[in-house]
């Protein structure tokens, strides 16, 4: 039998150790949905509910194996729906290869059905790759330099197949004027930085009494490496959210997450520190980073694009982060460093642990949503890997949840779009058949598309080893972060009829797709669910009834933002008088136990 076009595009991913694809089918690409039928499903179709869920599905899957991401699409509205997931691809710096439709080459150009033009569209989004093939000779050197970039780029690529090429029969190229051939290999690489720069770095290093360090996803290769040089430095370690699972919280200098959704000990180690060294990370925000003039910076990224932006570091190294700290650590000398920095930040991130146990066991009406992360937290599996939506509900995962070695755990840290928690799950599920899953969302990314993804979890269950695939729900009836972002940064009070969400029983539906689903509504029954969840035999849903006027705090609470809290309950907020009851409490808890700091001082 001939080889169609198509049935080269699956051989050659299968060559390329490309075992999945996610996607949806539409006719722009019903010459490679025939191959599957041909190659008899190799690789796997996983079939989402939604092509932009497809793309995401992808996202997490790479996120949590480090292979490559593939999504597939028809033309038009489905290689448009892609977008939103492969923009997170890009900004997370995530391998995606995006195969996607187009109409017949004798109709382009003709304002034909479904024709969009889809260089223009996938220009920004794809754009270290995106190419159309239109001939059968040009295809194996577009599909492989589509994954190599993809690769060597951390970036989603794009390949365009107009669906008439996807029927022709392949010929390869050959060797021939204008003919491009191709290669499979792709041999593993590290790069390091010049030796001089590393001696500069050593020395700014040496000359720190205060150390900060910063890791993010860069990181997440050198976890030895980076407990080490923290240890010589005697430094605190804060992680940008993409690095939450790059080191081990249960490290007594881990402060834990940094920036708005972080943490006091963050804020106070960037705060007091007189040098910092950040690995593997762009964390954007530089009012969360050391005042300008007042430490001195070191930086490693692998990236020569991304180094040197976010601060104005002395020495950037341009590097794989474990090659780099190997030969960076032994220039570092820690014996004549005192223990005195050291120690501060181990108190401190031994009372924040004691503050947030504090704030999760506050009364709320009816259950506090960090008390629901809370409990979770000792029930996670050693070997757990956890998603987390946008929204409040990564609040509560930046700081309840203790990342153990051989956890993982990602959100969508630079797009920060709603809507990702459940087929993030659902990608790790596929990449990970042997490990359990757990998706941390609100109720609006839940009713934006989680609900509908159940029925993929409910579809593909019975392909995994460990069929456990946990939904943590904050069922509040409100978009909670945004409402919390009107109330802090524009003085304004809830406004009902964008904010308030309709309640859905989403425990209910899932048990109608055959999953099990438990409500909770009492605080009492929360741990007990959690634990059904995780001993369940299949996909679980778990929702909780949470107070949406728990306060997510931020780790510094400037005035400004007091006051402008207090302006919105002054106009006339719906929930104004269970959000000062709340955030009374939490903010407390602060006082509470800098008023005990004090105490011991004095004593």
């Amino acid at each position: 039998m001939s080889t169609k076009v198509a049935d080269h595009v699956l051989q050659r991913l299968r060559e390329w150790g490309v075992e999945h694809v996610f996607g949806y089918p539409g006719d722009g690409i019903n010459g490679l949905l025939a191959a599957w039928g041909r190659a008899d499903n190799q690789p796997l179709f996983i079939q989402s509910r939604h092509e932009e869920m497809s793309a995401f599905q992808a996202v997490g899957y790479a996120k949590f194996s480090g292979r490559l991401g593939v999504c597939a699409a028809t033309s038009g509205p489905g290689a448009i729906h892609l977008l939103n997931g492969l923009y997170d691809a890009k900004l997370d710096h995530v391998p995606v290869l995006a195969i996607v439709g187009q109409t017949h080459r004798s109709a382009m150009g003709g304002s034909y059905q479904q024709e969009v033009d889809l260089h223009t569209l996938y220009k920004d989004v794809a754009s270290d790759f995106v190419e159309t093939v239109t001939v059968p000779e040009q295809l194996p050197n577009v599909l492989d330099r589509a994954i190599r970039t993809a690769y060597a780029r951390r970036a989603p690529t794009a390949v365009i197949i107009p669906g008439d090429v996807q029927e022709l029969e392949y010929s390869a190229p050959t060797h021939e004027f204008k003919m491009v051939p191709s290669s499979l290999d792709s041999s593993s690489w590290t790069a390091t930085p010049a030796d001089d720069s590393v001696r500069r770095a050593a020395e700014i290093l040496n000359s720190g009494d205060k150390v900060a360090i910063l890791i993010g996803q860069g990181a997440s290769g050198a976890r030895a490496e980076v407990e080490q040089i923290a240890e010589l430095l005697g430094a605190g370690v804060a992680k940008a959210l993409l690095g939450k699972d790059a080191l081990s919280d249960e490290l007594p200098y881990v402060t834990g997450a940094i920036g708005l959704l972080g943490t006091r000990p963050s804020y106070e180690l960037m705060r007091d520190c007189d040098t910092l060294l950040t690995i593997g990370s762009s964390f954007p925000y530089t009012q969360f980073l050391p005042d300008f003039g007042k430490a001195r910076g070191v930086q490693i990224d692998i990236d020569p694009h991304m180094v040197g932006m976010r601060y104005p570091y002395e020495v950037n190294l341009v590097g794989d982060a474990k090659a780099t700290l190997e030969r960076l650590i032994p220039l570092i000398r820690s014996e004549e460093r005192g223990r005195e920095w050291y120690d501060t930040v181990c108190d401190n991130v031994a009372r924040w642990h004691e503050v947030m146990d504090r704030r999760a066991n506050l009364s709320a009406d009816p259950i506090n949503p960090e008390y629901v992360t809370r409990a979770l937290d000792p029930l996670l599996p050693d070997n757990a890997i956890v998603s987390s939506d946008s929204g409040s509900a990564a609040n509560w995962y930046a700081r309840h949840l203790t990342m153990r070695p051989g956890m993982r755990g990602s959100l969508s840290g630079t797009l920060a779009t709603m809507g990702c928690g459940v087929p993030y799950a659902i990608g790790a599920k596929v990449a990970h058949p042997d490990r359990p899953a757990i998706a941390l969302v609100g109720d609006g990314a839940m009713q934006m598309n989680g609900l509908a993804e159940l029925i993929t979890a409910a579809k593909y269950k019975d392909l995994w080893e460990d069929p456990r695939l946990v939904v943590g729900i904050f069922n509040n009836h409100d978009l909670n972060q945004v409402t919390w972002e009107m109330r802090a940064m524009e003085g304004a009070p809830s406004f009902l009829p964008s904010q308030e969400l309709p309640d859905v029983q989403y425990a209910a539906f899932a048990r109608s797709l055959g999953l099990t689903g438990i409500r909770v509504e009492k605080p009492e029954d929360v741990a007990a669910a959690w634990r059904a969840g995780l001993e369940a035999d299949g996909p679980a849903v778990i929702e909780f009834l949470t107070d949406p006027a728990v306060p997510p705090i931020p780790p510094h609470a400037t005035w400004d933002q007091m006051e402008a809290t207090a302006a919105s309950i002054l106009k006339g907020d719906a929930d104004r008088g269970s959000m000062i009851r709340q955030g009374f409490k939490a903010k407390m808890q602060d006082f509470l136990q800098g008023r005990e700091g004090r105490d011991k001082k004095s004593g």
